[in-house]
C-alpha cells in the first residue's frame, strides 16, 4: 500500500511539474516596457514586437505613457526599457543613475495639426514659433496634451520659441487634457482646434476629417527617440539579458530595417539612426 501511495503520489508530482514547469518559464520570457504613447498610437509595435517575439521568443509588454510618465515608471523599477522621445529628459534619466546607457533608434517630426478652414491663417508657414505666436495672438483653440510627454515638451518649447510663457498666458481657448496623443487628436478634431502631433501617430489616425497638416518642415520640430536599460544596480528586478535582448534588436541592422520597413499606405512613419551617435 504503502509503495503504491508513494508511486502515485511521484506521479501527481511528475504531471504538476510538466504543466508548472514550461508556464513559468514561458512568464520569465517576456520584459516590460514603458513607452510613448506614440510608439502604440503609431501601430509601430503592434507591427515591431511580433517581429522580435518570432526572433527571440521574447514577448514584450507595453506601458504606453507621456515620455515623463514612462520615465517615472522607469524610476520605480516597474519596467525593464524605456522607450521615450525626450533627450533632455533621457539624459537625466542617466545623469540620476536611473538608466545604464542611451542608444538612439529612431526619428520622426512634429506636426501642427488644424482644420481645413485654418481660421487663424498659419497654413504652409516655415517659422512654427510664428505660427505658435498666431495661435496665441487670434486666442484659436489649441489643445494640449498636457502630459509631461515627450509632444508636450516639444510644445511648451516651441511657446518659450513664440516669446509666450504658456503655463501663465493662456486662456480658455487654450485646453490641456492630460491624455496621449490619439486622445488629443480626437479632442481637436472634435473641437475644431489646433493641436501638435507627431506624424507618426498623425499617418496612423483614423479621424481625421476635416483635419490637416497645417505646419511642418521647421528643423525645431524634430522628434528623435531613444531607448534605455532600467539599472538593475538600482532596481534588481530589471530582465537584464532580455531587456539588453530587445535593444540590441531596435539598434541592429535588422531591427532597423524592421522599423524603416513599416508604413502606411506607402508613407513611411519612423527613420531609423541607430548610426547617428550624435542623435
Amino acid at each position: 500500500m504503502i509503495a503504491r501511495r508513494t508511486f502515485a503520489a511521484l506521479l501527481a508530482f511528475c504531471a504538476i511539474t510538466a504543466v508548472v514547469v514550461p508556464r513559468t518559464f514561458a512568464q520569465d520570457k517576456s520584459i516590460v516596457v514603458a513607452s510613448t504613447t506614440s510608439t502604440q498610437d503609431s501601430g509601430l509595435f503592434e507591427y515591431l514586437l511580433p517581429l522580435f517575439k518570432k526572433k527571440t521568443g521574447i514577448t514584450v509588454k507595453v506601458i504606453a505613457q507621456g515620455t515623463g510618465q514612462a520615465l517615472d515608471t522607469g524610476r520605480r523599477g516597474d519596467a525593464d526599457v524605456v522607450f521615450v522621445h525626450a533627450k533632455a529628459q533621457e539624459e537625466k534619466f542617466l545623469s540620476e543613475g536611473q538608466g545604464v546607457k542611451r542608444f538612439p533608434v529612431m526619428y520622426n517630426d512634429f506636426v501642427l495639426i488644424g482644420p481645413n478652414s485654418d481660421p487663424a491663417g498659419i497654413k504652409g508657414m516655415k517659422d512654427v514659433a510664428k505660427a505658435f505666436k498666431v495661435l496665441h495672438d487670434k486666442k484659436q483653440s489649441f489643445i494640449s496634451r498636457g502630459d509631461r510627454s515627450g509632444t508636450h515638451s516639444a510644445e511648451l518649447r516651441l511657446w518659450k520659441a513664440a516669446g509666450i510663457d504658456i503655463a501663465k498666458d493662456h486662456g480658455p481657448w487654450y485646453k490641456a487634457i492630460g491624455q496621449g496623443m490619439g486622445a488629443a487628436l480626437n479632442t481637436a478634431q472634435a473641437s475644431n482646434s489646433y493641436v501638435l502631433s507627431d506624424r507618426g501617430t498623425w499617418i496612423h489616425f483614423k479621424n481625421k476629417s476635416d483635419l490637416q497638416i497645417l505646419v511642418a518642415g521647421d528643423r525645431r520640430m524634430f522628434n528623435q527617440y531613444g531607448v534605455m536599460l532600467v539599472n538593475p544596480a538600482k532596481h534588481p528586478n530589471v530582465k537584464k539579458e532580455l531587456g539588453q535582448q530587445f535593444i540590441d534588436y531596435l539598434v541592429s541592422p535588422k531591427g532597423q530595417k524592421d522599423i524603416a520597413n513599416y508604413t502606411i499606405n506607402g508613407q513611411q512613419l519612423f527613420y531609423p539612426d541607430a548610426s547617428d551617435p550624435s542623435a
